[in-house]
């Protein structure tokens, strides 16, 4: 075996040891959900061959050709037995695109698809896409709904101007991806999902309007609408949900996660709230309910944040950032929430049906004042006087 050889299998077994890596709970949680020990998709978890070069004569320095920087923001389904994350694999030339990772237990040996998603333009084709939601819809088709950036030509000096729309794509097998128009809307959308069953015979979408491609503006919230076609997707009228609130997690900005799940006590949903700091932008997880028979009306409205970084989850590229656009309810009741913290890598934390719906239900609701707050906690501190443990 020559040198260049022996790089090469000690390469493989240094990846294999991190494919196959088992994770582990971290103890002492929240008593909400427990987080893992390890990320679940991180750059290095992206194959060899989409990095290196093995043609010795090419390469003989056994350099990367191909950079990785991150893996976040990933989608998430249950397809055929395995736990299936389309995750957003950013390249060090800052183009992100959608590849396939699967797990056969969703905590730990997730393992990419051979090839990236191969994912056809809109007629105008987007510079950058990257945070898919996926939706398995009762109309039969699988459907992929992501962010498409491209240039603000409108302002041709400034390089850092751009526009968001809403690409939409489907595939009934994960690999063949079919490119709808673009939904149409009279705002800006970054954060756009697809819920996943027919409202009054029609799509319904959440949405998260915004004036500019950073600036929510005059974007309440967390919007709904519903269209006819989605192979001609617009939206004409478009109501807020859950609206944004001065000195809350959702100050901001404040936009639907993956689409809700569906539980005998309603809609569960799962949302990113964003506020200002000295430091920057803060992104964190929130949850809310809505009613079976009516998704627009919220039914529980638990206070403050369910999910936020933690630990070395603040590192990356993006310091103080969670966000979630996929989680998956296997059919015992249990879930997994897919998150990606500092935009640079995934994790997961697990809970249940039955957890979730009693954080929710249970939870105070936000007062909006420190005096309301409080006496929410005088109100605990008392009903736990007189219990003896």
């Amino acid at each position: 075996m020559s040198n260049f050889e022996e790089k090469v299998a000690a390469l493989r077994a240094h990846h294999e040891e991190l494919l196959s890596r088992k994770n582990e709970k971290i103890e002492w949680g929240n008593g909400i959900y427990d987080k893992y020990k390890n990320p679940v998709v991180t750059a290095e978890h992206v194959p060899l061959e989409w990095k290196y070069d093995f043609n010795e004569k090419d390469n003989p320095y056994l350099m990367q050709r191909i950079m990785c920087n991150a893996t976040l923001n990933a989608g998430a389904m249950k397809w055929q037995g395995k736990y299936i994350l389309v995750v957003r694999v950013e390249g060090a030339d800052r183009k992100s695109f959608f590849a396939v990772a699967e797990s056969p237990n969703g905590v730990d040996n997730f393992r990419f698809w051979d090839e990236p998603i191969t994912m056809p333009d809109d007629v105008i084709p987007a510079t950058n896409i990257y945070d898919m939601r996926l939706t398995q819809h009762e109309d039969g088709w699988i459907y992929g709904v992501f962010c498409a950036e491209r240039h603000d030509d409108s302002k041709p000096g400034d390089l850092s101007a751009a526009t968001a729309t809403a690409g939409i794509a489907r595939t009934k097998d994960l690999k063949t991806w079919y490119r709808l128009p673009d939904l149409k809307t009279k705002s800006q959308q970054r954060n756009v999902v697809l819920h996943p069953e027919f409202v009054n015979g029609k799509y319904a979408f959440y949405t998260r309007p915004q004036d500019g491609f950073i600036d929510t503006g005059s974007g309440g919230g967390i919007g709904w609408a519903l269209v006819d076609d989605i192979t001609h997707a617009e939206i004409k009228e478009e109501k807020i949900i859950y609206e944004r609130k001065y000195h809350t997690i959702t100050e901001v900005k404040n936009g639907e996660g993956p689409h809700p799940i569906k539980t005998p006590k309603g809609w569960l949903h799962l949302a990113h709230g964003v506020r200002a700091t000295a430091d920057g932008l803060r992104y964190v997880l929130y949850m809310y309910m809505t009613a079976l028979d009516d998704p627009t009306k919220v039914i529980a409205r638990p206070g403050g944040y369910f999910l936020v970084p933690e630990g070395n989850e603040y590192l990356g590229d993006v310091m103080n950032v969670a966000f979630a656009n996929g989680w998956i309810a296997d059919e015992d009741g249990k879930v997994f929430v897919y998150y990606a913290s500092a935009d640079t890598r995934m994790h997961v934390a697990t809970s249940t049906i039955d957890k979730l719906i009693d954080y929710c239900m249970n939870t105070p609701e936000d007062g909006y004042y420190t005096a309301a707050s409080v006496e929410t906690i005088k109100k605990l501190i008392a009903k736990n006087r007189n219990i003896k443990h």
